[in-house]
This record gives C-alpha cells, sequence and structure tokens, in this order.
C-alpha cells in the first residue's frame, strides 16, 4: 500500500512539501486513449498536472523511462515525484478512494484549476 499524504479539508490540497497542490506529471504520446483517460480523471478532480508530450518532446522518453523503473508505455504518472503507473493504476487509486488521499484531499471534493 503507498503512502498517503495525510487529511486536508475539501478546498485545501496541500503537497509532502507543505502547502499547495499535489505535484503531478503525466508522460503521454500521441493519440493515446489510455493518456486521453488518464488526463479525463485527473480533470475530473479539479487538480493541475504538468504534461510531458513525448511526440513533442522525444528526447524526454528516456528520462520517463528512468524515472518509471523501465516501463516504456505511456502515460506514466508522478504524484510528488512518486511513480504511481499507468492508466489503469490511477484508475484504481481512485476507486479505492487513495487517489483523493494521495492529492490531498477529500473523497469527492472538486476545486476548479486556475487557469
Amino acid at each position: 500500500m503507498m503512502e498517503m499524504f495525510g487529511e486536508t479539508r475539501c478546498g485545501k490540497e496541500r503537497s509532502a512539501k507543505g502547502e499547495g497542490m499535489a505535484e503531478i506529471e503525466i508522460y503521454t504520446g500521441p493519440l493515446c486513449g489510455f493518456c486521453f483517460r488518464a488526463k479525463r480523471l485527473l480533470d475530473s478532480k479539479g487538480v493541475a498536472y504538468e504534461e510531458v508530450d513525448l511526440g513533442r518532446e522525444p528526447a524526454r522518453r528516456e528520462e520517463m523511462i528512468a524515472r518509471a523503473g523501465g516501463r516504456t508505455t505511456v502515460p506514466q504518472i508522478f504524484v510528488h515525484g512518486r511513480h504511481i503507473g499507468g492508466s489503469d493504476e490511477l484508475a484504481a487509486l481512485d476507486a479505492e478512494g487513495a487517489l483523493d488521499r494521495l492529492l490531498g484531499r477529500e473523497a469527492g471534493c472538486v476545486s476548479p484549476v486556475s487557469s
């Protein structure tokens, strides 16, 4: 089981480093249905994320593979620098209610992402 980062009140997120939004990175590829699914889930949570599109930045593929323990498929998702896995793992965390805790929010709380 993954270590979670504590509970917060709805509308307040905190990261492992302190106050603020959860730090989320997602490596994606062009025309990737699993990438779309993962981003749609994160969007539904109202959280911001940094997307690394390997179609536009192919030089970063080796970085992703190293960070993801040798995994070569996309998406690869990281929260607070910790490797979560792909779309299936992200969906499983959500189904267990663990994704909201990892993001530092109560289950079902959605706050809009500022542009």
